[in-house]
């Protein structure tokens, strides 16, 4: 069985609107159809392109196709990919006579369509739901779930929209994630009409904004105040991280905006491992001082010589 790139049948890019598909299906039909065109394969185009329009004219039949698309490529021997069922397989009319539709669209979605050019089907799939999910970084480091609360879209068995539910589901923050990721959960969205299969739901993780620390990749980012003595002669200076402090040696001579590497205190990547912790110094001058304190600074600015502004 050959894959079947329905977007090169009908020479249409893959994010072609609705209208676009049309326009494209129109085109060929009026010039393969076998009543009018001459032209030899002419009927095996005709039929390609009212598959592919079968297909890319459904919403629910084109999510599904744009799953699997991925997987394959025009005219090369087809597999479904590990853990896929498709609607034939899941009980719908895999065995059934599937017309003037190849092996390929009968493997994924069953069935011949009805007169017309529509596919028997016993129902409609379920609405997609997506949501923003906010989540702190400490959370991205728990083993436990986030409880998260979402409105499902629901119809009657007449396909007409009802008042929503409010659904919730307690949820694993899967290791490494990152702001922006989407994350599917299969079958959590709004149910199907009439034995239709449910829609998903979508989580966009968005990390909420911590007050110490910044995100590079999987390494976090801490600024740490140390006075003009710490950087001179060195400290110990206590560092919080996401999962509690530690001391953090400040040598001495150390520069303003030196960042010092401490490793695996940032945040997990996919394969579970954790990133660094880079805490960066910021020298910090104290607000106010008194005459003898002045007087302090001027006997260290005769005995140190220093012109910082010497290679200018």
């Amino acid at each position: 069985m050959d894959f079947k790139d329905y977007y090169k049948i009908l020479a249409v890019d893959p994010t072609a609107d609705e209208k676009a598909i049309k326009v494209a299906y129109r085109k060929l039909a009026r010039k393969y159809h076998p009543d009018v065109s001459k032209e030899a394969g002419a009927e095996e185009k005709f039929k390609e392109a009212n598959e592919a329009y079968e297909v890319l004219s459904s919403p629910e039949k084109r999510a599904e196709y744009d799953d699997l698309r991925k997987y394959g490529r025009q005219g090369q021997p087809f597999q479904a990919p590990p853990g896929w069922q498709s609607r034939a397989g899941a009980g719908g009319f895999g065995g059934a006579d599937n017309g003037d539709f190849s092996d390929f669209f009968s493997s994924i979605f069953g069935g011949r369509p009805q007169q017309g050019g529509r596919s028997r089907n016993p129902g409609r799939r379920g609405q997609d739901v997506e949501m923003e999910l906010a989540i702190f970084l400490e959370e991205t480091l728990s083993a436990e779930s986030k409880q998260v609360s979402f409105k499902v879209p629901q119809h009657n068995a007449g396909g007409q929209r009802v008042a929503d539910i409010t659904k919730t589901l307690n949820v694993k923050i899967p290791a490494g994630v990152t702001d922006g990721e989407r994350i599917r959960l299969k079958g959590q969205g709004a149910p199907g009409v009439a034995g239709g299969e449910n829609g998903d739901l979508y989580l966009i993780i968005r990390l909420a904004p911590h007050p110490k620390f910044e995100v590079e990749g999987h390494d976090l980012i801490i600024t740490v105040p140390v006075a003009p003595w710490e950087a001179a002669l060195g400290a110990k200076v206590a560092v919080p991280t996401l999962t509690g402090r530690i001391n953090l040696t400040i040598r001495p001579d150390s520069q303003n905006g030196q960042r010092l590497r401490i490793k695996g205190n940032g945040l997990l990547n996919k394969q579970g491992q954790r990133g660094d912790l880079l805490a960066q110094i910021k020298v910090v001058m104290p607000k106010s001082s008194d005459e003898a304190t002045q007087e302090l600074w001027k006997k260290l600015a005769d005995k140190a010589a220093f012109d910082p502004r010497a290679q200018w």
